[in-house]
């Protein structure tokens, strides 16, 4: 993994890989993204539509080097100095007037305090700003207004209870190192963590260990440190790379990244059968379906209540006797789980998914575990600072073996890289 320049520089040697014929599962045979013609998908809804455009090769991002499965991080771009908020002291007897910071920029009133000062109970903090005790630029303000950096902030008399920390807690310096032993990527802004599967990112029902409820072991001892947060999610049995901010100026960075599909991430699945023609794009409208039990994405009709659009363009790397195919994913837009129901949507349904799978008469192979064989391989996103961040994750256990014993190359070239930047 690496951090590259803002012009995409590399070391001597890693130039673009020249584009060669075009890839039909061969092992040893390399090509560009080139699909065929558009060529519509029928569905029983008739809205789905599987098809390959057109399109120049090439999208002047280059690939970097040939990734091994344990390759030590690299960093090529200079840092930027990064400004600390203030630090405040725990108990404040006199009026104090503070700076905001860049991290605090654009962040409401009563977020500011309750980041500066963990022991203010909610209640305190609306009662002093409401009694026109806080003041911004020496004005009142209101709660829910935003601040911007450079901005001066009147602290009236506070007298605050020292924070209940989970640092010296036998439970968070087990959350603390087993985060650091997942980390594929650290510096001061951003994490880059390889999730194993079966590792929920966020609480739900049932759910009591999950990522986001181990990060507070990450924050600091200070009152103004900051908790770092999630900036996309993963599906709880998909392994591979998932991004932390650290800080707020980076969350915020980093979540506008994604909205404006800057952020490219790309996946590696086992499907079952050969997807035709071997590179495409997919195209549909998806809606959540609520059961007793469980929920699950289907197909939808354009129009239709709650329904999102959902584009996924994807290659075929390497088959196996046309019964198995290693597929690399690129989805274009965010939607939750995206990747699975396009993949069943077309005929060629992830091997180990629980939910999507439902081909008849299909037998697992045997040496292969019945377990969702989704790899988020990696992620390139702009760094907040200057430069970008480009990581990649090694092949989870399950999966490894599955590559080992199908012949599979982890190595060899991903056309999915030629896919274009927009939808």
């Amino acid at each position: 993994m690496s951090r590259r320049g803002r012009n995409g520089s590399r070391q001597p040697g890693g130039g673009r890989q020249q584009a060669g014929p075009r890839d039909r599962g061969r092992k040893g045979r390399r090509g560009p993204f080139r699909p065929s013609e558009e060529r519509p998908h029928r569905s029983a809804q008739g809205e789905g539509r599987r098809h390959a455009p057109r399109f120049a090769k090439g999208n002047g991002h280059g690939r970097g080097d040939a990734r091994g499965e344990r390759a030590a991080p690299e960093r090529r771009a200079e840092r930027a100095p990064q400004e600390k908020p203030a630090k405040t002291p725990q108990f404040s007897a006199n009026v104090q007037t503070v700076t905001v910071s860049s991290d605090e920029n654009n962040m409401r009133v009563d977020r500011f305090f309750e980041a500066r000062f963990p022991g203010l109970s909610f209640s305190h903090i609306q009662r002093i700003i409401r009694k026109g005790e806080v003041r911004v630029n020496g004005k009142r303000t209101q709660p829910k207004a935003r601040l911007e950096a450079g901005q001066s902030v009147r602290i009236p008399p506070l007298k605050l209870e020292a924070p209940k920390l989970r640092d010296d807690a036998p439970e968070a310096q087990k959350d603390r190192a087993f985060l650091k032993s997942i980390t594929l990527y650290e510096d001061d802004d951003v994490m880059v963590l390889n999730k194993p599967m079966g590792l929920a990112v966020q609480g739900g029902s049932g759910t009591t260990r999950h990522v986001d409820g181990m990060l507070g072991a990450l924050r600091g001892p200070h009152a103004d440190s900051q908790r770092p947060r999630l900036v996309h999610r993963l599906d709880k049995d998909t392994a591979g790379c998932l991004l932390i901010a650290k800080t707020r100026f980076a969350a915020a960075a980093l979540s506008k990244s994604f909205r404006s599909r800057s952020a490219r991430k790309f996946y590696w699945a086992l499907v079952a059968g050969v997807p035709r023609p071997h590179q495409g794009r997919i195209s549909t409208f998806l809606a959540k379906e609520e059961r007793v039990e469980d929920s699950f994405m289907r197909i939808a009709k354009h129009g239709e209540k709650d329904a999102v659009h959902a584009v996924t363009y994807y290659a075929v790397v390497e088959t196996s006797a046309q019964k198995l195919a290693w597929v690399s994913l690129k989805p274009v837009t965010g939607r939750t789980h995206q990747l699975r129901a396009h993949m069943d949507h077309i005929g060629h349904p992830i091997v180990g998914d629980p939910k999507y799978f439902n081909k008849e008469n299909w037998e697992l192979p045997g040496g292969i575990q019945d377990k969702l064989h989704l790899l988020a391989r990696r992620i390139v996103v702009p760094h907040p600072r200057g430069g970008v961040i480009d990581a990649s994750a090694p092949l989870p256990p399950h999966i490894e073996q599955t590559w080992n014993l199908l012949g599979f190359d982890a190595k060899r070239y991903d056309p999915i890289e030629e896919a274009p930047e927009e939808e």
